[in-house]
């Protein structure tokens, strides 16, 4: 499988199943985020006083030709996931401009990555997505940043990797998924890959997923539902346990959806910790959370919003949409209607984002 970063608005590009489930069971939210015509219809409406693009967006995904031969038209998904196969560079530009985004920040998908590809495969998926990433970002210039992906599970390509991908094609962060081939990301498997992270002071965007434990847990609940919130803990705890946030405290790591059920457990898991383990986490879980930073993606919402702005300050918070897997409106509109001041509302449109990000300013 080699890299190809031709014609980029090229072809209708898709996801895997387990995605395209959830996209139908969320039904009109999920499977209408870019329909044809929707776009005109977003404009019409957000053309109020955010008309103006503003917003820094650290969450929308990519699909890269390799992603696409992967999981696309050959499998049929062009012809059921409506949200994918319409997905294009040009028409997330409409939606992000409908939206009030100046910015997106593009990570592959989940779909495209399950948790135990390895090999020439993994190599070749990742550096086909670094790759269509980048060129976005320089056919665009502006509008779009790049967390690359690596293949984790090989710590050498993925050493190479990150050099390729902070080096030559300069991009933002790196994008990691909450577990691979059911090794978290704080496994000392990882430690090399972590300590080079922490050397270059990056960003580390981190993505749930679905362990293979988990994945149909209760027959026709895509892991969607819970599963990525649950596996986005799990990541956390991963990361705290085995010492990454303290031994590696250059890193920057950004976590999505809200934190999942970070903000809810967070305190459970502070009671709980042993002794033995206290080294790890020298001043608290709390204060551990409190130095990470997330997205609201799919969780701008009265509870989810409401948990994690009693653990973390709104320092930390950053625009996210999830596009194309949810509509871009969603995030805007529900963390407009939480009630944060409006200078909270602009550090989270974007002050936040280029205080950990201030290449996107420029």
């Amino acid at each position: 499988m080699g890299t190809d970063t031709g014609d980029l608005d090229r072809g209708s590009l898709t996801h895997s199943d387990s995605r395209r489930n959830f996209l139908k069971s969320l039904g009109a939210l999920g499977a209408g985020a870019i329909l044809p015509g929707t776009a005109g219809c977003l404009a019409r409406a957000a053309r109020t006083p955010d008309a103006k693009p503003n917003r820094i967006d650290v969450h929308q995904h990519l699909f890269s030709p390799a992603y696409m031969r992967r999981t696309g038209p050959a499998r049929g998904n062009a012809r059921t996931d409506p949200a994918l196969s319409n997905w294009t560079p040009a028409r997330a530009l409409e939606e992000m401009d409908a939206a009030g985004i100046a910015t997106a920040v593009m990570s592959i998908a989940t779909g495209g990555t399950p948790s135990n590809l390895g090999g020439e495969e993994a190599r070749n998926l990742m550096r086909d997505s670094n790759e269509y990433g980048a060129q976005m970002v320089r056919d665009y210039p502006g509008r779009f940043g790049l967390f690359a992906s690596l293949p984790l599970l090989d710590p050498d390509a993925s050493l190479r990797e990150i050099e390729h991908s902070f080096d030559t094609l300069k991009a933002d962060g790196i994008a990691l998924l909450t577990d691979y081939g059911d090794k978290w990301p704080g496994d000392p498997t990882f430690v090399t890959e972590f300590e080079e992270l922490n050397r270059r002071k990056a960003v580390v965007f981190i993505h749930p997923t679905t362990p293979s434990c988990c994945g149909n847990l209760i027959p026709g609940v895509p892991a969607g539902w819970t599963e990525f919130d649950f596996d986005t803990t799990r990541a956390f705890t991963s990361l705290l346990v085995n010492g990454v946030f303290t031994r590696f405290s250059n890193i920057r790591f950004i976590f999505t959806h809200s934190g999942g059920t970070i903000p809810v457990v967070a305190r459970r898991v502070s009671d709980m910790l042993p002794k033995e383990m206290a080294a790890d986490a020298p001043n608290g879980v709390e204060a551990e959370v409190k130095k990470l930073y997330f997205d609201i993606a799919n969780g701008a919402n009265p509870s989810s919003l409401s948990a994690l702005t009693k653990l973390v300050p709104v320092s930390q918070l950053l625009f996210g949409t999830d596009f194309p897997f949810v509509r871009m409106r969603t995030t805007v509109d529900g963390f407009q209607n939480f009630g944060f001041s409006a200078e909270d509302v602009q550090a989270i449109n974007n002050g936040n984002a280029l205080r950990l990000l201030p290449r996107l300013g420029k």
